[in-house]
């Protein structure tokens, strides 16, 4: 990836959530909404560079599409 990219653009999620963010998730196999609504909040909060901002983002976008995290 050049710096010109982003990793977000390789994924569903907004740039707002950062490039560590979206590295950390492109890194577990998130890359669209539907594949992160299958994960526990807590593990996805738990990624090395997912920080409040971008669970806050991640959290208002799963809401926006009618998802949601898996409980536990």
């Amino acid at each position: 990836m050049s710096e010109q990219e982003h990793a977000a653009d390789l994924t569903e999620f907004p740039r707002e959530i950062g490039r560590p963010a979206a590295r950390a998730l492109i890194q577990a196999g998130f890359a669209t909404w539907a594949v992160l609504s299958g994960q526990k909040r807590a593990d996805v909060a738990a990624l090395h560079g997912v920080g409040p901002k971008a669970m806050r983002e991640l959290d208002e976008g799963l809401d926006q599409r009618g998802l949601a995290w898996v409980a536990g």
